[in-house]
C-alpha cells in the first residue's frame, strides 16, 4: 500500500482485498488489515509529499513528464488544492489515478503537513475499509474459491458488476474534479 500511494504503479485493488479474504479465513485480523492498508497510504503518500515539498516544483516541471504528471496535471492539481485545501486531499484519496499523485502538488503548495496526513489517513482508511469489506464478504460467500480456479474466474466476474457501476460512479466523480480544477473562462 506504501508503493500504491505514491509514484509507483500498484493497484490498491489487488492488495486490499486478498488480504481480507485471508482475514475471512481466520489467517488474519480484518481490523488489522485495514490499518496496515491505511498506515502503508499514509507512509507512501508522506514520502511522495516530503520529496516533492523539498525536490521543488522545477524538479517535477522537467522530469514529471517521465511519472505521468506532465505541467498540465500539475498546475490543474495546484488549482483543485487551491480551491478545495484539505477537503480536496481527503476527496482525491478516494478516487482512482488521483489518489496516487496528490501527494505531489500537495508538497509543491507546502500544504500543511498535519492537515494533509490527517486527510490522507481519513480518506485512505474508508479506501482500505471499502476494499476489505469487498474481498471479506468475497470469502464468505465463496470459502474455497481459491481451490477452484474455474469458480474463482466466474465468481471475480459476476461480483465484479457492482464494482463495475462503482467504478463508473468514481470515474464521474474524477471528471467532476477536472471539471472543478479546469482553467476559468473556458
Amino acid at each position: 500500500m506504501a508503493m500504491e500511494s505514491s509514484i509507483f504503479p500498484v493497484p490498491s485493488e489487488v492488495v486490499m482485498p486478498p488480504a481480507a479474504f485471508l482475514a475471512a479465513q481466520g489467517k488474519m485480523n480484518i481490523w488489522l488489515v485495514i490499518l496496515a492498508g491505511t498506515f502503508g497510504s499514509w507512509l507512501g503518500s508522506a514520502i511522495t509529499y516530503l520529496v516533492a515539498r523539498y525536490v521543488g516544483r522545477p524538479v517535477v516541471e522537467r522530469w514529471g513528464k517521465y511519472f505521468f504528471v506532465p505541467p498540465e496535471k500539475l498546475e490543474r492539481a495546484e488549482r483543485f488544492l487551491a480551491r478545495y485545501e484539505a477537503g480536496g486531499i481527503f476527496f482525491a484519496r478516494l478516487l482512482p489515478v488521483v489518489r496516487h499523485l496528490i501527494s505531489i502538488p500537495a508538497g509543491i503548495v507546502r500544504m500543511p503537513f498535519g492537515i494533509f496526513s490527517a486527510m490522507t489517513v481519513i480518506g485512505s482508511a474508508i479506501w482500505c475499509s471499502i476494499l476489505a469489506w469487498y474481498g471479506k464478504s468475497m470469502a464468505e460467500r465463496n470459502p474455497d474459491l481459491m481451490s477452484d480456479p474455474d469458480k474463482l474466474i466466474h465468481t471475480i466476474k459476476h461480483e465484479s458488476l457492482w464494482l463495475v457501476g462503482g467504478i463508473a460512479v468514481v470515474g464521474a466523480l474524477y471528471f467532476l474534479m477536472l471539471r472543478l480544477s479546469g482553467k476559468k473562462g473556458r
